[in-house]
């Protein structure tokens, strides 16, 4: 067991996977000889070859539409978009064809890569390198979702999804990369997809969250419990599949419930969830299901004051906490 950053875990995810099947291999912009503009896949173009780690030009379409012919042919690609911002030359490969394939070809067809772009906030990124995009994809039939939080979560979901046989749009969080870190197994193992996790047991109030917000959950229950609030905190790992028994039976165990995310708040996951709660858990509620999210606003501001304002802190959550116990 040794502490990894989220960086780490992923990379030692694709190299593990790589090694096991020589079906899979990586391609997107500075891959290669740069290792990602992250280092998510430093060293693994010498390791296995630039015919398996491809460098390619500026060109989601093209780089989305070779992984997916690649997929096709029995494939395992992982086409990397460099910046979540910068999927949308992309969205008719990946929406269009990518996620309809399986259900179009009455499964004859399947379509086994993973998408994995770095998203959020919170890095000074300004307009067009910190933009949420999870919500686009998480109401598309045919693309699981995953959105990890930890480096533990990242490398055994990470490998689940290179071997699922759907595509998987797999989204890690830029802040986190380097800033989360924790212990890693040195074994083999590996993450169900679909399945949350508890990562704080509480009584009082149900929070659910993903990605960076998951952290800034868990500080302001912390600060919560010194006033005698005590919150569970729910990641749930994967948007889709959904895990709702994870959250009802959570929900049904403390009677309220919020929900946390980076993203607009309008039509976000947020949303959904409290619409879940709202038809199967009505009558445990005892307060009303709030929502701490990103405003809404077409995109991240650059000004650090305005960052700020937009992204949930842990003060904001507990903030909305309190009065949600008050209830």
């Amino acid at each position: 067991m040794a502490v990894k950053s989220v960086i780490e875990a992923v990379r030692e995810a694709i190299r593990e996977e790589m090694a096991r099947d020589p079906k899979v291999f990586v391609i997107g912009e500075d891959v290669g000889i740069r290792g990602g503009v992250f280092l998510a896949t430093l060293g693994l173009a010498e390791e296995f070859g630039y015919d398996r780690v491809i460098d390619a030009p500026l060109a989601e379409a093209s780089i989305m539409g070779i992984a997916l012919g690649a997929a096709f042919r029995g494939m395992r690609p992982i086409p990397e978009v460099q910046f979540s911002d910068f999927v949308w030359p992309s969205i008719n490969q990946l929406i269009g064809e990518a996620a309809r394939t399986c259900y179009g070809t009455n499964g004859a067809l399947q379509v086994p890569m993973v998408i994995r772009m770095p998203y959020g906030g919170g890095i000074r990124g300004g307009l067009f390198h910190s933009q949420n995009v999870e919500t686009h994809f998480f109401h598309t039939p045919g693309l699981k979702v995953v959105t990890p939080s930890t480096p533990y979560d990242a490398k055994g979901l990470l490998k689940s999804a290179i071997r699922d046989n759907n595509p998987v749009v797999f989204l890690e969080h830029k802040k986190t990369y380097r800033l989360v870190r924790g212990e890693v197994p040195d074994e083999e193992y590996t993450l169900p997809l679909g399945k949350a996790d508890i990562k704080r047991t509480g009584s009082h109030i149900t929070v659910v969250s993903y990605g960076l917000t998951l952290h800034y959950c868990l500080e302001g229950a912390e600060e919560l419990a010194g006033e005698g609030i005590d919150v569970e905190v729910v990641d749930l790992r994967t948007l889709t599949p959904l895990d709702t028994e994870t959250i009802l039976e959570s929900v049904k165990k403390t009677g309220k419930l919020a929900i946390v995310h980076e993203d607009n708040i309008t039509g976000g996951v947020g949303a959904e969830i409290a619409a879940l709660a709202a038809g199967q858990a009505f009558e445990y509620l005892d307060g009303p299901i709030m929502r701490v999210c990103g405003p809404d606003v077409p995109t991240m501001p650059f000004a650090q004051t305005l960052e700020d304002a937009y992204m949930p802190t842990a003060d904001k959550i507990a903030d909305g906490l309190r009065k949600l116990a008050a209830y």
